[in-house]
């Protein structure tokens, strides 16, 4: 049966005062934080969106948020300053953690093997105890910065996406090299894994989304073009049917997980949405709500609609 995809904007939400880098989920489906230029991060509920509540201040901007579930914990990852740990309850810091010096592009946390992945501009990939956040070790396969991380739970596969335009796929416990895939034509700046883990869905600088076969060796299924530039993010939606993009083009596409059709273009001029780029996507399963953030300082939410026709 066809359906028909309707996008409303339920509302902007203003007070960063600097680029809104990223978006993070919290441990209710309504609730999210993000984090700017500013060095702001903050809490939104998507039942009373106007006002945000200050979560914590760091002296540099922050590219990458990690909530770790159970614990109420939040991880700030501060540029050149390494990882802070939020407490959410208290609102305190309670424990930084020293890094290299660099830009920290992306934080994953995986219970189950209690490691926490950082993705560091220097190249580096640091492993720390997932319990203690202590650094364990350093894996170190490029001079480039790596920018993207995604977990495969079925295979306990971890997929990083480079600057060098190669995604490295290890082994998440052992941290062998088990692939690397090289079509992208420019850095790879977000990687997703589907919900069933059959496939890894990568975006780059080069604006395409390639798909890859993870029970194929990561053979390549193929690819798109799927915006003017650079594809910022990528997200699948809580039931897994649709995914969206978004990019440096300032518009957000909704695609069938299945077919990659694209299903809606979400843009300034038919949507009133971002000016600039579009940086990071959250999908939550409150209300089927879709929430963005942009270098406009704003971030916004959408209401997406299945309709059957």
């Amino acid at each position: 049966m066809a359906s028909n995809m309707q996008v409303q904007k339920i509302t902007t939400l203003t007070g960063h005062r600097d680029c809104v880098y990223t978006l993070e989920r919290s441990g209710e489906e309504h609730v999210f934080f993000s984090a700017a230029g500013d060095g702001m991060v903050v809490a939104w509920d998507l039942n009373n969106p106007e006002t945000g509540e200050l979560m914590a201040r760091v002296s540099t901007s922050v590219y990458a948020l990690r909530y770790i579930p159970g614990r109420n914990l939040l991880l700030v990852g501060q540029n050149q300053e390494g990882l802070q740990v939020i407490d959410l309850e208290d609102k305190k810091i309670l424990k930084s953690v020293p890094l290299p010096k660099v830009a920290i592009f992306d934080i994953l946390y995986i219970p189950e093997l209690q490691k926490v992945f950082v993705a560091m501009g220097n190249g580096a990939v640091c492993v720390l105890h997932g319990d203690t956040f202590e650094l364990q070790t350093i894996i170190r396969k490029s001079e480039k910065s790596a920018r993207s991380l995604a977990y495969n739970p079925r295979t306990q596969e971890l997929a990083v996406g480079y600057s060098d335009n190669i995604i490295r796929v290890y082994d998440a416990e052992t941290l062998d090299l088990k692939h690397e895939l090289d079509s992208h034509a420019n850095s790879v700046f977000t990687a997703a894994y589907s919900p069933d883990g059959q496939l890894l869905l990568t975006g780059s600088r080069d604006a395409h989304l390639r798909v890859w076969e993870v029970a194929n060796g990561y053979k390549e299924r193929g690819y798109t073009i799927a915006h003017m530039y650079t594809i910022n993010h990528l997200t699948y939606s809580p039931d897994g049917r649709f995914f969206a993009t978004c990019s440096m083009d300032k518009s957000i596409k909704v695609w069938d997980a299945q077919t990659f059709k694209l299903l809606k273009v979400i843009d300034k001029v038919r949507n009133a949405s971002h000016g600039t780029s579009v940086n990071k996507l959250f999908w939550s399963a409150h209300q089927n709500q879709l929430v963005s953030c942009s270098d406009d300082r704003t971030i916004s939410v959408w209401d997406i609609k299945q309709v059957e026709l």
